[in-house]
């Protein structure tokens, strides 16, 4: 019988093998507990699990291409991916009839950030002109308008990480954050060091989409995305690095 199972196991993995990867994009601005990422290729956290999770499911190996996040939609119109999880269809207004999207799987938070030198909340649209912490080529449209004006203007960051790096060294007085990274940053640092969120700028939910191909196993990818989230996997997924699920609140 032990001999059985293992060669049905054995078969299992190497017809899996045999299919054409599913090829997820991974914007090298994400950070923990998004996605760690290490000598360029993705190794732990919420996104990586639950892509690595759902190829999985769908019975076809999992292949990470990491990306200047400027580069995602452009490799996605090149076929060079087929998957991209963690956007909204609000940051692609014009995004063609090309893709199909899913349910709304996470949801997020966009806050204004600080020291605990600064007071504890605070109006964007009031600050003194000053430069707070961005990340490269992320859009912030409740912020636009006011660097527009130029009563507030960006300094830009390569990934997530490092601009609340920046903030807890002093770099500017004020960032934005997902509520996610700010947490899961505040856990190495002492009660009186951790960062603060003064504002809420936006709150959405966000998904994934997928290449329409017929090469791609598209309606396969969107039910089990749907599966994983009705059975509460993906919100698992989420408790185990956050502490708690990312449901709306």
């Amino acid at each position: 019988m032990r001999w059985a199972v293992g060669a049905i196991l054995g078969i299992s993995l190497s017809a899996m093998a045999s299919q054409p990867p599913l090829r997820f994009a991974v914007a090298d601005s994400w950070a923990m507990p998004m996605v760690q990422i290490e000598r360029g290729r993705p190794t732990q956290g919420i996104l990586y699990d639950m892509m690595l999770s759902l190829a999985t499911q769908v019975g076809v190996p999992a292949q990470f291409h990491v990306l200047p996040r400027a580069r995602v939609q452009n490799a996605m119109e090149h076929g060079e991916v087929d998957v991209r999880c963690y956007a909204a269809q609000s940051w692609l207004p014009n995004l063609s009839g090309d893709y199909i999207w899913s349910l709304p799987l996470f949801f997020q938070r966009d806050l204004l950030i600080s020291r605990q030198d600064q007071p504890p909340s605070a109006d964007p649209a009031h600050l003194p002109r000053q430069s707070i912490g961005t990340v490269l080529g992320y859009s912030y449209p409740t912020l636009q308008p006011i660097f527009d004006a130029d009563r507030l203007w960006r300094e830009d960051a390569r990934n997530q990480e490092q601009v609340l790096d920046k903030l807890l060294a002093g770099r500017y007085r004020y960032a934005v954050s997902n509520q996610w990274t700010l947490d899961w940053f505040n856990q190495r640092l002492l009660p009186g060091q951790q960062l603060q969120a003064v504002a809420v700028l936006q709150e959405q939910k966000v998904g994934c989409y997928v290449r329409n191909d017929p090469n791609v196993p598209v309606q396969q990818i969107l039910r089990t995305l749907l599966r994983m989230k009705m059975s509460g996997e993906i919100d698992d997924i989420i408790r185990l690095y956050t502490g708690s699920a990312g449901g709306e609140p």
